[in-house]
C-alpha cells in the first residue's frame, strides 16, 4: 500500500496545483473583462475624451484592486475618438484592459512563469449628449 502512495502522491499534487493554476487564470480573466466593461461604461458617461481617459483608467484599476488581482504589468487604454464625433452621430469609446499574471509561484514543472490576459469592451455614448 505504500508502494501505491509513493507513486500517487506526486501525481495527485501535480494535479492540485494545475487546479490552482486554472482557478487563477480563470478568476483573472473574468477580473480583466470586468475592469474593461466598467471601464468603457464609465468613459462613455463622460462629456470629454480626456475625462473619459481618466475615469475609465481609474475605474479599471479600481476594479482590478477591489478583485484583488495582482497583476505584473498592466495597461490600460481607453479610445476616445468618438467624442469628437458631432451630436446626433453615433459614437462609441472602447476600453483595454491588459494584465500579466504570475504563475511561476505555483512551482509546476512546464507551467508557463505568468500568463497575459487581455479585455476590451465598447459602450455607446449617448448621442444627443452635448460633448466637449
Amino acid at each position: 500500500m505504500s508502494l501505491e502512495a509513493v507513486i500517487l502522491f506526486p501525481v495527485l499534487i501535480m494535479v492540485l496545483l494545475l487546479v490552482i493554476a486554472f482557478g487563477r487564470i480563470g478568476s483573472a480573466s473574468n477580473a480583466v473583462d470586468t475592469a474593461a466593461r466598467n471601464a468603457a461604461r464609465a468613459a462613455s458617461l463622460e462629456r470629454s475624451g480626456g475625462s473619459a481617459s481618466s475615469a475609465g483608467s481609474q475605474m479599471a484599476r479600481s476594479v482590478l484592486s477591489q478583485q484583488r488581482l495582482e497583476c505584473t504589468s498592466t495597461s490600460i487604454s481607453i479610445s476616445t475618438g468618438g467624442f469628437s464625433a458631432r451630436i446626433g452621430e453615433p459614437a462609441s469609446t472602447t476600453a483595454t484592459v491588459t494584465c500579466t499574471v504570475r504563475l511561476s509561484d505555483i512551482g509546476l514543472p512546464g507551467l508557463p512563469g505568468s500568463k497575459t490576459l487581455t479585455s476590451s469592451f465598447t459602450s455607446s455614448i449617448d448621442s444627443y449628449r452635448q460633448r466637449g
